[in-house]
């Protein structure tokens, strides 16, 4: 069992006092008329994932997004290391990607920064040492991050990656496996809606 520390962890993006939680599940996307924004964990977003990547059957969300503008810096919730980083080029993947990992009492977790600029993963090493509060990577622009509008997916899984990649939507009916390996982002960034 881990024991969370919400509420004492360093945010991993500075939002505004306003931003819009957004509700996906109708699978339509518009932008949003904030500047930031929230894309909700655990939520069914049927017809929002078009690339061959996801066959029409991925659409259970299992991280929390943050849009955000390009080039807005994403920090370390925690002290930890670079667990993986890399880039996955497919059509709606997360392009660039960084991993992390940290013990939070005498477990480990891992979590993934996805969507990122290229310089986010200049100059990284696996088992680089992060400080609580370091910016360790930046959101970046469709060209580069998969083909998205400026967003941060944040994830946090409770199983080691093979590499610099986790999947963010599953199958429905992977719902509860999901979960339970890939508890929600709030226990770290807190009660964001």
């Amino acid at each position: 069992m881990i024991k969370w520390q919400t509420g004492s962890y360093h945010p991993i993006i500075h939002l505004p006092d306003e931003y819009e939680v957004r509700d996906f599940t109708q699978g339509i996307y518009t932008p949003s008329k904030y500047e930031y924004d929230i894309g909700k964990y655990d939520e069914l977003r049927p017809g929002m994932y078009k690339s061959d990547l996801f066959n029409n059957n991925r659409y259970l969300h299992i991280g929390i997004d943050i849009g955000a503008p390009i080039g807005t810096p994403c920090m370390a919730f925690e002290d930890g290391e670079i667990s993986h980083f890399g880039y996955n080029a497919d059509e709606g993947d997360y392009g660039y990607v960084i991993i992390t990992n940290h013990k939070i009492g005498r477990k480990k977790i891992w979590t993934l920064y996805g969507h990122l600029d290229s310089k986010s993963v200049k100059d990284k090493k696996i088992g680089q040492k992060i400080s609580k509060g370091e910016v360790i990577c930046w959101i970046g622009d469709k060209h580069e991050n998969g083909g998205w509008e400026p967003h941060l997916h944040f994830q946090i899984s409770l199983l080691e990656p093979d590499t610099h990649d986790m999947p963010g939507v599953v199958e429905p009916n992977l719902r509860e496996y999901a979960l339970l390996n890939y508890p929600d982002p709030r226990l770290i960034l807190g009660a964001i809606y």
